[in-house]
């Protein structure tokens, strides 16, 4: 059994712990032989031929293999692409499937996938996982891409720790970008890029779909992962009731982004395992697809509308 498993149910806690441990500070990140990332000025995509389509990917942990089945439907669909966002997991999928991973190839990658691949176990005073395991995983899929490079349109998510500022990488080393959304407070250290510290974009913004109206989206299709409060109706221990509080604040901010979204697709899933084996695996991939499979007739509506909207400006 794993560390961070065996840790799961006082992850609340963890930051109290931590305080109190005799351990050593994460020493400062410095990218010398890297791009670091950064956000440039969004330049918007535009296509006047037809409607320009963003996925954008929520943040929400192991339950991140559904995003790949969401995916898949479109593909099967020929539904287009054109730019792609994401927060925390819905960044590591984004930046793959940007990079030109199609569905086969991420379903392959997941079915294959072990957490000692991208969890790498450093305890310090900022968290548990040291994270350098993820960035290169994401840096040798992508070949040592950075962002601009990859063929469709990227943006991942984090949050500055200090200012709560929401950050927005659009440029540079894939891998950190993805890293800095991607580093759960107290779980992951936090990423220091440029004297800045970054944690996970879910704090901020969940599932960035005014991002992808900034980047030049018509048709935004976002995919919420996250669990909602009345998933869990009997919270009623300290842990429980500290977790349901979070899930209720984090719906208000979902509710306001999330209008910025054409179709919403929320795949059934309550699991908050960080558990690896196929079988969960197989149950993510069978929500993700069932719930992209029925919002393909809001799918088709909205791009029908968007087109028919972009030519009538046309003429």
């Amino acid at each position: 059994m794993s560390l961070l498993r065996c840790l799961r149910p006082l992850q609340w806690l963890i930051p109290v712990l931590l305080l109190s441990a005799c351990v050593s500070t994460a020493p400062e990140i410095l990218y010398k032989d890297v791009t670091p990332p950064s956000s440039v000025s969004i330049q918007p995509l535009r296509n006047p031929d037809r409607p320009v389509v963003a996925l954008v990917l929520g943040s929400g942990g192991i339950r991140g293999f559904a995003h790949i089945a969401v995916i898949k439907v479109l593909e099967a669909h020929h539904i287009p692409v054109d730019i792609v966002v994401g927060t925390s997991v819905g960044s590591v999928v984004g930046s793959l499937y940007a990079g030109g991973y199609t569905a086969a190839d991420l379903e392959h990658l997941a079915v294959q996938l072990e957490e000692s691949q991208i969890r790498d176990y450093s305890i310090t005073r900022r968290g548990i996982i040291g994270g350098e395991r993820l960035q290169d995983f994401v840096n040798r899929a992508l070949e040592n891409r950075d962002i601009e490079q990859l063929p469709r349109p990227f943006a991942a998510v984090a949050t500055e720790l200090d200012s709560g500022r929401m950050a927005v990488f659009n440029h540079g080393n894939t891998g950190v970008a993805v890293r800095a959304s991607s580093s759960i407070p107290s779980i992951f250290n936090p990423v220091e890029i440029n004297h800045i510290t970054y944690v996970d974009g879910d704090l901020k913004n969940p599932v960035p779909a005014s991002i992808a109206r900034q980047m030049g989206a018509d048709v935004v299709i976002a995919v919420d992962i996250s669990q909602q409060p009345q998933d869990h109706p009997n919270a009623s221990g300290l842990i429980d009731v500290l977790v349901q509080s979070i899930r209720i604040m984090r719906q208000s901010i979902l509710g306001h982004e999330l209008k910025e979204a054409n179709v919403v697709i929320r795949p059934g899933i309550s699991v908050s395992s960080f558990d690896f084996s196929p079988e969960l695996k197989q149950t993510l991939f069978k929500a993700g697809e069932e719930a992209a499979t029925a919002a393909l007739p809001q799918i088709f509506e909205q791009l029908q509308k968007s087109a028919l909207l972009k030519q009538t400006r046309a003429n």
